[in-house]
């Protein structure tokens, strides 16, 4: 495990921009439940790790990356979030910034039954997108990088970004919480669904319910 870890700071050393290949549906890494983090890396190990996260996950562009994504099943993800540029998008989806901030062991709970449902895309399902309903609320618990305990409630699209990348920790895709009926490659239809601020248009022309 710390071998891995250290193959991917040393892959975001050796490229000129500072980054990690990203792994594609189909790794094993990404279908593993994670092995928690209990202090496997030196401070000094998991900062560098860390950081490769972040540029990786800035230059992909994403919004978050969890360690399996490299290929590592470790329990660590990076999450950061500019927020929408529309005004109505980030009202219909309740789309905050979310500053930069790592999770150690992250669990979630849904706060209640309230669902919302919108297009996800990943960056190891590369090329595709399709609708997820996922709790608007969530109770999360785990660590921050300095050890320092999380117990919150997150709301709207941070939530979304907590439940995706707490997800590949245990093993899951988005795939797997999908409307199938609404999947769309990233094409002149695809681009045209998720940039629609809900998916009520997607949901009429490709025939799926929305919850």
């Amino acid at each position: 495990m710390r071998d891995v870890a250290l193959w991917i700071v040393e892959a975001g050393t050796r490229s000129p921009e500072g980054l990690a290949p990203i792994v594609q549906a189909g790794h094993p890494a990404l279908r593993a439940v994670a092995t928690p983090y209990d202090g496997q890396l030196s401070d000094e190990e998991l900062a560098a790790l860390l950081d490769v996260m972040h540029r990786t996950m800035r230059a992909a562009p994403g919004v978050g990356l969890a360690a399996p994504q490299l290929g590592l099943p470790l329990a660590l993800a990076v999450l950061e979030d500019p927020g929408s540029v529309s005004e109505e998008h980030a009202e219909v989806r309740e789309r905050e910034p979310l500053p930069f901030r790592v999770l150690v062991n992250p669990r979630y709970t849904p706060v209640d039954a309230e669902h919302v449902a919108f297009y996800e895309g990943c960056l190891s399902v590369v090329g595709y997108q399709a609708v997820v309903a996922r709790a608007r609320q969530v109770h999360l618990v785990g660590l921050d990088e300095h050890g320092t305990a999380l117990d919150e409630v997150v709301s709207g699209w941070s939530a979304r970004i907590v439940q995706h990348e707490t997800d590949h920790l245990g093993g899951t895709l988005y795939l797997d919480r999908a409307e199938l009926r609404s999947l769309a490659a990233t094409d002149e239809f695809g681009a045209r669904w998720a940039a629609e601020p809900s998916p009520a248009a997607a949901a009429r022309a490709l025939g799926f319910p929305l919850s």
